[in-house]
């Protein structure tokens, strides 16, 4: 009786199947069920709480023992009205909202959000408040609402990403620091004068003030023992009230816009105060 031998071709499979369990032995292990998708739900979520995170940077304050004087701004009439658009609320703008602007009887050159912001960082971005010579910022709005800018304040670089900042901050009445308590935008009570130091100089800018001066000789002759509180429009047209200022001047032949104005001041202290 002949030998039996087996059918070609099984003892290839075998040794496909040995290589292809040894190939199986060598692949990662899948993640218990406890974990699956563990990474990507946590890379989500740190996405998440950086798009979602309230509170906003804050500059390092300038350590320093010596009283020093400082400057205090107040911007008046800023262009900041927040309105429903679709199912959002929004800072409106001439830009994105003049249909729904006309819409409702309004003119869209007077909502200019870019104007104020533009004023900000004229402020914030000098060397003035990078050397801690910055006290207060108080802006009031064509509404009448007044908030307070802490001056370690780090501002958005966008003007998109400040709308968002602003909006918030008309809804929620203030906007806090990054992992701390302490409030860098803060909606107060009217009027502004209250929170003004007692004795301090209020300087109203305008090009329509009767008064002219050369702006660098005005600041250096002022006294550093009473503080210099510098009133400056940031609306698209019109001027700022003079009521509660003390002297009412105009620093140019030609009207500038409120950043350039808030420059050529910056550059008037910090030439005073010897700041590079």
């Amino acid at each position: 009786m002949g030998r039996r031998y087996a059918a070609k071709g099984k003892k290839k499979r075998k040794l496909e199947d040995g290589v292809a369990s040894r190939a199986d032995d060598a692949q990662e292990l899948p993640p218990p069920e406890g974990d699956e998708g563990k990474g990507e739900e946590d890379a989500t979520e740190g996405d998440e709480t950086v798009e979602v995170a309230e509170g906003i940077p804050v500059l390092p304050r300038p350590v320093d023992g010596r009283k020093r004087p400082r400057a205090i701004f107040v911007l008046e009439r800023a262009c900041l009205e927040v309105g429903k658009v679709g199912k959002t609320m929004q800072i409106l703008n001439s830009d994105d909202h003049a249909n729904y602007l006309r819409k409702h009887n309004r003119n869209p050159a007077d909502y200019r959000p870019d104007i104020i912001y533009q004023a900000l960082l004229a402020i914030f971005d000098s060397p003035l408040t990078k050397a801690g010579r910055l006290q207060a910022v108080y802006v009031r709005t064509e509404k009448g609402v007044l908030f307070e800018v802490k001056p370690n304040v780090l501002l958005p670089r966008t003007c998109k990403r400040f709308c968002g900042l602003m909006s918030q901050l008309l809804q929620k009445l203030s906007i806090t620091a990054v992992g701390r308590r302490e409030k860098l935008l803060n909606v107060i009570k009217n009027p502004v004068t209250q929170y003004l130091p007692v004795g301090s100089k209020k300087i109203g800018l305008s090009y329509s003030a009767d008064k002219s001066v050369k702006l660098n000789d005005y600041v250096a002759e002022s006294s550093d023992d009473e503080a210099l509180v510098f009133v400056v429009g940031a609306m698209a047209h019109g001027k700022i009230d003079s009521a509660y200022t003390d002297d009412y001047i105009q620093i140019s032949s030609y009207p500038l816009s409120a950043a350039c104005c808030l420059g050529k001041i910056c550059t008037a202290l910090e030439q005073k105060w010897d700041i590079q």
